[in-house]
């Protein structure tokens, strides 16, 4: 039977690092790296290749934004341990498909952001990563902001957005084996409870 991970936090709080430090002592050079972001500017073109240079060489990388594992179904990898990085991109390119702003990001909408169906395809996404995880006896990374700490957006795509991974982050942590969230750097492990705990 195989097992999740899941690894939350802030913006720079550590947990792509973690995450991959994770990977190397599970999987060593056999391990199979999902990355959900998009190249669509400058800014994200450097952020990928930043990332992309401190992974080993011999990490095999799968760049799909949507509908993960038929994309690690069909990418024919031995790897027994998978890393995700991350659901926040998965979850924003579920919503900018749907609902994405024709012309300004801060514009209104093109269509309802709060639309079911977004929340529905969302978590099918992330429901079936774990159940890949556990038919097919490997070990899942995955990695996700936790959001829900600042202020309300602003503006309807906003909090469409912090709502829809929220309930992702959700799904994800009932179905993971362990939990972890990261503070500046250190690991907080919230699941299972370590023996002792109340």
């Amino acid at each position: 039977m195989g097992k999740m991970i899941l690894i939350l936090g802030g913006a720079r709080s550590g947990k792509s690092s973690f995450a991959e430090q994770k990977a190397r002592e599970l999987g060593g050079d056999a391990v199979l790296y999902v990355a959900t972001s998009e190249a669509k500017d400058d800014e994200m073109r450097l952020r990928i290749e930043k990332h992309r240079s401190v992974r080993p060489a011999s990490w095999q990388t799968l760049e799909v934004p949507l509908h993960l594992v038929p994309a690690i179904q069909t990418c024919g990898s031995p790897a027994r341990v998978i890393l995700v990085d991350c659901i926040t991109f998965l979850v924003s390119n579920h919503l900018m498909a749907a609902a994405e702003p024709l012309g300004d990001p801060f514009d209104p909408p093109s269509a309802d952001p709060f639309n079911e169906t977004i929340e529905a395809a969302v978590r099918a996404d992330v429901r079936a990563l774990a159940q890949h995880a556990r038919q097919n006896d490997l070990t899942l990374l995955v990695v996700s902001n936790e959001v829900g700490m600042g202020l309300v957006p602003a503006y309807d795509l906003g909090r469409a957005y912090r709502d829809l991974l929220g309930r992702a982050n959700q799904d994800l942590a009932s179905q993971a084996d362990e939990v972890y969230l990261m503070v500046a750097g250190l690991p907080m492990f919230l699941k299972p409870l370590p023996s002792g705990s109340d």
